[in-house]
């Protein structure tokens, strides 16, 4: 196992195009470490220069106790995952898994005892004499990593190695990488664009745009204390909800107002928050999160209450996605824009259209109860945990207050 620290690290191509820009990033001996972003923020590169398979254009990169910059991927002692699993179609699960060991020399005896380890933790027994094209996608993608395991290297390097499955066969494979690495306890670095993906796999996340680090922290820190906006708006499924609104002073708290709503804001809140003392007076982007809105009429606990009309209800069994509109224009920031490009791919016109409702509306999601009775068209009170709000600098997009804002 071993540590891998990137100092100041870019990837420059065409001479002025930078993938990877200035990236600082120590990822812990033993640790589970995901970068995630948009399709093209530089975490697949990033991931290829720890490799080897990228040259770093700027900065210092340093593998357990030695610098690699220069060193080729052979010499790096890792193990790489790909996407497309890279498993020769002529060989068995046996020969594939056993390949590389032959290819260093190592001893017959070594080679059957790794195989044979990996093997029974990936439960591939059943199938070591059966070629890849008679295995399903699930058991290709464990063969691929059994072939990583038996190097014993000093770490895993994973690039979106579960893109190709289907979504229930996904959630199997990450409980059964969680426990791989539970077990094995080595260094790996993981890619991927799923947020979801991120969240359950990771110690620790890193969150990438157009190459840069945003923020990197816990799953449980990024969802309740995000950075800025672009993390606030990339990390939670369904997205943060966010509106311009204006703070003014009510007593010893405060009142939000946003569209045709209003909320207080308390001073416990304020006490807390104390940076939010100084946009009393001005506008600020509210950020709430689906989860924070209930059924009031279900569980709303005391807190304040909007009434809206739901547009369209999502039924999923264990909550309902309430999407209603509220008369405000969506909010204009890069961020904001970046994440609406995000979610509508790379169609311009998606992107705008992808957070107004209607003429200058906004799109908002509240996650409630099973048992609550709205549908669409019907109206609902919203209670809103007022306590949750998230707050964010109309100018910088980042959050007042943030420890690493202040």
């Amino acid at each position: 196992m071993a540590e891998i620290v990137l100092e100041g690290v870019d990837k420059i191509y065409g001479g002025d195009v930078k993938a990877v820009d200035d990236l600082n990033l120590r990822i812990n001996d033993g640790e589970f470490m995901v970068l995630v972003g948009p399709s093209g923020c530089g975490k697949s590169t990033a991931l290829r220069m720890i490799a080897g398979l990228e040259e770093i254009s700027a900065g210092t990169l340093v593998i357990g106790d030695e610098i690699v910059n220069d060193r080729p991927p052979k010499d790096r002692d890792i193990a790489m995952v790909f996407q497309n699993y890279a498993l020769y179609p002529h060989m068995t699960v046996e020969q594939n898994l056993a390949f590389g060991l032959k290819l260093r020399k190592v001893s017959k005896a070594e080679i059957a005892r790794r195989v044979g380890e990996a093997a029974d933790m990936l439960g591939l027994e059943p199938y070591l004499k059966r070629k890849p094209g008679a295995l399903s996608g699930g058991q290709r993608q464990r063969v691929a990593m059994g072939r990583a395991i038996v190097r014993e290297p000093q770490a895993f390097l994973m690039d979106e190695p579960l893109s190709n499955l289907d979504a229930k066969l996904r959630v199997q494979m990450r409980a059964s990488l969680n426990q791989l690495h539970e077990r094995l306890g080595v260094t790996t670095v993981y890619v991927t664009h799923d947020q979801i993906e991120a969240m359950t796999l990771g110690d620790r996340v890193a969150v990438l745009r157009d190459g840069r680090l945003q923020q990197v922290d816990t799953p449980k820190r990024l969802f309740d204390s995000p950075v800025n906006l672009f993390v606030a708006g990339f990390i939670g499924s369904p997205a943060m909800n966010f509106v311009d609104a204006q703070i003014s002073r009510d007593g010893d708290g405060a009142i939000l107002k946003f569209a045709e709503h209003e909320l207080p804001v308390p001073a416990s809140v304020l006490k807390e928050r104390p940076h939010l003392n100084e946009y009393v007076g001005r506008s600020v982007i509210l950020g709430i999160r689906p989860s924070d809105f209930s059924d009031a009429e279900l569980d709303g606990n005391g807190d304040p209450r909007i009434e809206v009309t739901a547009d369209v209800t999502e039924e999923l069994g264990t909550e309902i996605n309430v999407i209603f509109g509220i008369d405000a224009p969506p909010v204009r920031h890069e961020d904001a824009a970046a994440l609406a490009k995000d979610a509508a791919g790379d169609d311009e016109e998606s992107a705008e259209a992808a957070l107004p409702l209607g003429d200058n509306r906004s799109q908002f999601t509240a996650r409630v109860s099973p048992r609550s009775g709205v549908r669409p068209g019907s109206t609902i009170s919203l209670a809103v945990d007022v306590s949750q709000l998230h707050f964010f600098d109309q100018e910088s997009g980042l959050a007042i207050g943030h420890p690493d804002n202040v």
